[in-house]
């Protein structure tokens, strides 16, 4: 079955900061870059990769533009997401790059990195994993689950840069760690070339075709998601899906019912890790950004409410009407496999399952162990 079309790139530019010259990386990327593209040498890509003063928008020049600088803090830290206020998860981020050449109309890095929107590879992701092996020393036994999908998606670079097949063999060695890639591309091939030894999760977000065709501009279709989940799966390693963000339109039950279904006609259902749920939510600012960029789409003018933590939500009697017929569904297929809700309170959570949430450090490792 024919996966999709892969990644493609409209750059207007590619700006390399200038001690980045001699990285292996810049060469891997300048190799794989279509012809015509123009580069050029910078002082600092963190000022290459501000908004341009004269975008009507921004954020959409920026993906248009890309960088390839040295990163200057850290490359590991806790998810953006997490927060007392939810019942989080344990995810552990790893920030490799940032920014995505995707476009979908509900995205959060429409405001979380509004003030630097130029897409970002950092060439000395070698040195992420000297801090990897500090935290795998540091936790002993426990299991971790990182990934490096939350401020760009895992794959959609990787044509490129090739990362990931460092990254599954460092992980291989690892047994306390488990390394997620979270995507919604087929970029699939440097997968297949490595032995992830059980050490690689790779999921996948999936949502029905109808907010796929309104909403994930530029993604890979879900059946080509699907197709990619079931290649990665044979070739020995992990599977997990996040049905995130759940909108509420009409119609919207039926639609992932018939999700949760193709989901079972391509993987087995036994051989899943897990399966997160998460409702649309979006700040003001983020709402009104969205809207105004996509003024067509009809997926981000649903039922939605402030919530107390400040974000606009689903009406809460649907958005649970909409958790407990996915729940549902997916115990139908998959009994014992777990679920967890992302961004959610605990409240919703015990709604949802009828128990209180584990603390993230448990849930964490429970996801690793999956």
């Amino acid at each position: 079955m024919r996966l999709g079309a892969p990644m493609t790139f409209d750059l207007d530019r590619v700006l390399i900061e200038d001690e980045c010259r001699s990285s292996d990386l810049v060469e891997r990327v300048l190799a794989a870059l279509p012809a015509g593209v123009p580069t050029e040498f910078v002082a600092d890509g963190r000022e290459a990769a501000r908004p341009a003063p004269d975008a009507a928008d921004a954020f959409a020049a920026g993906k248009r533009r890309l960088v390839l600088r040295r990163r200057r803090g850290a490359f590991l830290m806790g998810c953006p997401a997490a927060s007392n206020k939810f019942a989080c998860c344990g995810y552990l981020v790893l920030v490799l790059a940032s920014n995505c050449p995707m476009d979908c109309s509900y995205c959060f890095l429409q405001e979380y990195v509004a003030d630097n929107p130029g897409l970002q590879i950092f060439t000395n992701y070698a040195e992420a994993f000297t801090e990897l092996d500090r935290v795998a020393r540091d936790a002993q036994a426990l299991p971790l689950r990182i990934g490096t999908g939350e401020l760009a998606d895992s794959l959609a670079f990787d044509r490129m840069t090739r990362i990931s097949a460092d990254l599954v063999d460092y992980f291989a060695g690892r047994p306390n760690l488990t390394l997620e890639l979270k995507t919604k591309t087929a970029e699939i091939d440097n997968l297949l070339t490595r032995d992830p030894k059980g050490r690689t999760l790779v999921s996948w977000s999936l949502s029905p075709e109808r907010v796929f065709r309104t909403s994930e501009h530029r993604t890979a279709p879900p059946e080509a998601r699907l197709g990619a989940a079931r290649k990665v799966l044979e070739a020995g390693y992990k599977v997990a899906f996040h049905l995130d963000p759940i909108i509420a339109y009409d119609g919207a039950e039926r639609d992932y019912a018939r999700l949760i279904e193709q989901l079972g006609d391509f993987i087995p259902p036994a051989r899943l890790s897990f399966i997160s749920l998460g409702g649309l939510r979006m700040t003001p600012s983020l709402r009104k950004r969205a809207r105004e960029r996509f003024l067509a789409d009809p997926m981000l003018v649903g039922e939605d409410v402030l919530s107390p933590d400040g974000r606009y939500r689903t009406f809460t009697p649907l958005r649970l009407r909409l958790y407990h017929r996915l729940r549902e569904q997916i115990s139908r297929i998959a009994p014992a496999l777990p679920i967890y809700l992302c961004m959610e309170t605990p409240d919703i959570h015990r709604r949802l399952m009828a128990e209180s949430p584990l603390p993230p450090a448990h849930l964490g490792a429970t996801l690793a162990r999956a």
